[in-house]
């Protein structure tokens, strides 16, 4: 049966949804999409920023201007997907006691409103990011939701390991023949393995999953510590396996403060380049929040304008100089790297349209990173290139995204399958006790 016309629902888009994900206009299948006209106007201030914004409010308007050539947008245009895109307009006024704040915003939802009561009893959605106006907009009775084409969970999230219950004997086999026959084959490839004696808890091993032998075989074993690090966990030992296997090209690691996902990531970038050649670079990036910020008003070239988002990442540095144990490392700094050309620092904004090859690429804090904004990053990786993303998708603190749909979240989501990616969710902090307890308590 073919849904009529009248049975259709009507999302009003906020100009937040837009700025998100310019696409979204898409994303509501075969029904109606309403764009206040103050949505487009709003769009208009962010269309020449440097910023992802600018970038998805120009996309935007690129996109209702292609629509716009297909016909009316104030009748409506009808998309691919069977659903219609239109501008609205309205001279309703919201009850005077909900017009404060911004003069745009109420506009936006006087014309939800406005759609609400010419509906002709169909569905009204009104959709936006933002959590006050969310709440605004149901006390006057409207339908509201949040855009989230990617939610996940986060306590869903893949973690990369998958604890298996076996007989104490079949544990013992492991150890001695150094493999052991999957009981189950479906999983995950680059999954790592805990193996649990089903009778003795404390008997245990760990180890990781070979999908085309059905096997589960042992770690890689590093016969030194990793410039002076070496793991003090089970989720750590299943870190530096994956960051030091050449074969996966894109290593996520995700955990609270002070699990040593950053630390551990630099460390077998670092010796990746300089102990075994194998990279001919350490590339190291955090996103200047937001993503594309001018850094200009800052004094100094590049290297002094990035000193305060990048101290955290030379902390770590020397951290590992006065771990190591080799004596030409000791003593030494990260500006010596740097003048030596194996470690770099890049901001995120210069990264778009660039190739790189033969480098390891650590991004830290990519929770703050949106999808689109990932897949450009990891789309510059050339031949025999690696990257790393880290982060904590509890600590965020771009208001686009959240928890559960930024982009490292993203990246987990659709490379879990991919042989060529590997992730591993770290659990324990290892910093300090201190730090540790305000992690879990505060």
């Amino acid at each position: 049966m073919v849904e009529s016309a009248e049975s259709k629902k009507i999302f009003v888009l906020d100009t937040n949804v837009i700025l998100h994900d310019p696409n979204s206009l898409f994303a509501f299948e075969d029904n109606e999409v309403v764009i206040p006209i103050y949505v487009i106007e709003e769009i208009d201030h962010f269309k020449k920023d440097l910023s992802e914004l600018g970038r998805n409010a120009r996309e935007a308007a690129r996109i209702l201007d292609g629509l716009r050539v297909d016909g009316s947008l104030t009748r409506g245009v009808a998309t691919n997907g069977g659903g219609t895109v239109r501008v609205a307009i309205t001279n309703r006024d919201l009850p005077p006691e909900f017009c404060y704040g911004d003069a745009a915003d109420n506009k936006i939802v006087a014309t939800a409103l406005n759609c609400a009561e010419l509906s002709d009893g169909r569905e009204v959605t009104f959709v936006t990011k933002d959590v006050n106006l969310r709440i605004r907009a149901d006390a006057l009775g409207l339908r509201v939701e949040d855009f989230d084409s990617e939610r996940t969970d986060i306590s869903e999230l893949y973690s990369g390991v998958a604890e298996i219950e076996l007989p104490g004997e079949s544990i013992d086999k492991f150890y001695r023949d150094g493999r052991l026959s999957l009981p189950d084959p479906y999983y995950y490839p680059n999954q790592f393995a805990f193996l649990k004696d089903i009778a003795n808890p404390a008997h245990t091993a760990l180890g990781k999953l070979n999908l085309d032998a059905e096997t589960v075989e042992p770690l890689i074993q590093v016969k030194e510590a990793v410039w002076g690090i070496r793991p003090r966990n089970r989720e750590q030992c299943f870190a530096i396996d994956v960051l030091m296997n050449d074969n996966i090209k894109l290593v996520t690691l995700v955990g609270k403060a002070g699990t040593g996902k950053t630390l551990l990531a630099i460390a077998a970038g670092l010796h990746k380049v300089t102990e075994e050649s194998i990279y001919q670079r350490l590339l190291i990036s955090r996103p200047i929040f937001p993503l594309g910020r001018d850094i200009g008003y800052l004094p100094g070239d590049i290297e002094e304008k990035m000193m305060p988002w990048m101290q955290p990442i030379f902390d770590n540095v020397e951290l590992l100089m006065g771990a190591s144990r080799s004596e030409r490392r000791r003593g030494r700094s990260y500006q010596e790297l740097m003048d030596m050309g194996i470690l770099e620092i890049e901001p995120l904004t210069y990264i778009r349209g660039r190739s790189i090859p033969n480098q390891v690429i650590i991004v830290d804090e990519a929770q703050n990173l949106t999808p689109h904004e990932v897949k450009t990053i990891i789309s510059r990786a050339g031949d025999n290139t690696k990257f790393i993303l880290t982060g904590d998708p509890y600590q965020i603190d771009n208001p686009y995204v959240d928890s559960t749909n930024n982009g490292l979240v993203h990246i987990v989501n659709h490379f879990k399958s991919e042989r060529i990616a590997g992730h591993i969710t770290l659990m324990k902090g290892e910093r300090s006790d201190l730090a540790e307890l305000a992690a879990n308590l505060l």
